[in-house]
């Protein structure tokens, strides 16, 4: 399984295993994806390499 780093609407920054529709552009960006720290769907999208490392 790939790791993939998104970022929920609050700000967290966390690893998920799955991103539902990673590969549809029709949709826009945002997923709902559980967040860890908030426990609540969020809407998240994906970080980019340069992004992660702050």
């Amino acid at each position: 399984m790939e790791r993939t780093v998104v970022r929920c609407a609050d700000g967290h920054v966390f690893n998920t295993t799955s991103f539902p529709m990673q590969q549809t552009g029709r949709l826009g960006p945002g997923r709902l994806v559980r967040c860890p720290r908030c426990a609540r769907l969020r809407s998240s999208v994906l970080v980019s390499l340069g992004q992660q490392r702050q």
